[in-house]
């Protein structure tokens, strides 16, 4: 489970878990042209949990692409980053070990007032995986959780096992950030330097390794669909671009 959580019970359930749904509420969708700078992401999210939890804005889907990274969640090891020095390497507060980011990895940073969806956050954790999935299907690939392995994995003919998604969550007083990574195609030679999320003897993949050539405004409109699908007291919002 990649979560890590600030001031929440340890208990799964939240305090709110027995106030009523919220009905339908539109999700506010952002989607940024360009790479955007890992800090600057980390600050408005930041910015951007502190205002749900104030109630003086709506939750928001973050679409966006990062210049080449790596990040170290909260359980990352320092042998798992074999090659220092190949990319900047980020300290994140999000759960989980050692990730890559880049052009060409479409990445939903995800903010929702968990405390008004049930309080649950391994059902949330879930769900997120439910979402990656069911976008897949509309790619003709069959993306599996695996018992015990982070993130979203597509199964070969050779009987192999390489990830395509990855999740990693932080949550601040019962709202959500970070979120996932879908690879679309980036380049994956750069995952040489890390252990992806401390997992050895598997691979990695992206829909343009498994032959799906498609843009991101297509992969952008299945997460959508997916989305709304799978959290559904979400009503659809025009999305916003930066």
């Amino acid at each position: 489970m990649v979560i890590a959580s600030e001031r929440a019970a340890p208990a799964v359930a939240s305090p709110a878990a027995k106030q009523p749904a919220i009905g339908r509420q539109a999700v506010e969708w952002r989607s940024s042209a360009g790479p955007i700078a890992y800090p600057d992401a980390v600050a408005a999210m930041e910015a951007r949990v502190a205002a749900i939890r104030a109630g003086s804005a709506p939750e928001l889907v973050w679409l966006l692409e990062h210049p080449p990274l790596y990040t170290a969640g909260t359980s990352a090891r320092a042998a798992d980053l074999i090659e220092p020095g190949l990319f900047p390497v980020y300290r994140s507060g999000r759960g989980g070990q050692y990730t890559y980011h880049g052009p060409g990895q479409r990445i939903a940073y995800v903010m929702l007032d968990l405390r008004r969806r049930g309080g649950d956050i391994r059902r949330y954790v879930h769900t997120l995986e439910s979402w990656l999935i069911s976008a897949l299907v509309e790619f003709g690939i069959t993306g599996e959780r695996r018992s015990g392995r982070v993130g979203i994995w597509v199964a070969g003919a050779d009987g192999s096992e390489s990830k395509i998604a990855a999740i990693g969550v932080r949550v601040r007083q019962w709202v959500s950030y970070h979120g996932i990574a879908l690879n679309v195609a980036p380049d994956l030679a750069h995952y040489r330097g890390i252990v992806p999320c401390g997992v050895m003897g598997h691979g990695v993949t992206s829909l343009d390794r498994l032959g799906v050539k498609v843009g991101m405004d297509a992969v952008d409109a299945a997460l959508r669909r997916a989305f709304a699908a799978n959290f559904p007291f979400e009503a659809a919002a025009r999305p916003s671009c930066d």
